[in-house]
């Protein structure tokens, strides 16, 4: 019997890159696996925060072991207040890096997990360049 674990995100993408890394011993149910349709609040103004508003709210909700990330807190409306337009926010990150030399840059992830009503922070960094042209079709959000 494998352990369950919700991962507090709509994002099918994530979803499944999750599911892929974690195998068969630890399935990884979505928020419609516990009919959570939800819009859960992303408020705070750091990774961490919205991480645990994310994890917290469906910990004290539903009761079930979960975990939540939080990628960027402005990333996903970087082109767009109100949407979530990877196409856009690429256009615009390389129109306004147009002629810039130095693009250095970093990927920085929060993740909450909550088991058992504890509550584990972890991190991870990636550091990089941006490119001046999109290179790629496969991923989501900014990986091409």
């Amino acid at each position: 019997m494998s352990k369950k674990i919700v991962f507090a995100t709509n994002n099918a993408h994530k979803l499944n890159e999750v599911r892929a890394i974690l195998g068969e011993n630890i399935e990884v149910q979505s928020l419609k696996d516990i009919d959570c349709y939800d819009d859960i609040p992303e408020t705070a103004d750091t990774l961490e925060g919205n991480a645990l508003l994310k994890a917290r709210y469906i910990y004290e909700r539903f009761g079930v072991d979960c975990f939540a990330d939080d990628p960027g807190v402005y990333s996903a409306r970087y082109a767009d207040e109100n949407g979530h337009n990877s196409e856009a926010n690429m256009q615009k990150l390389l129109k306004e890096l147009d002629g810039v030399e130095n693009r250095k840059a970093q990927f920085r992830t929060a993740i909450i997990v909550i088991v058992n009503g504890k509550e584990h922070l972890f991190e991870g960094i990636v550091k990089g360049s941006i490119i001046k042209v999109r290179k790629g079709t496969s991923g989501f959000g900014y990986d091409p």
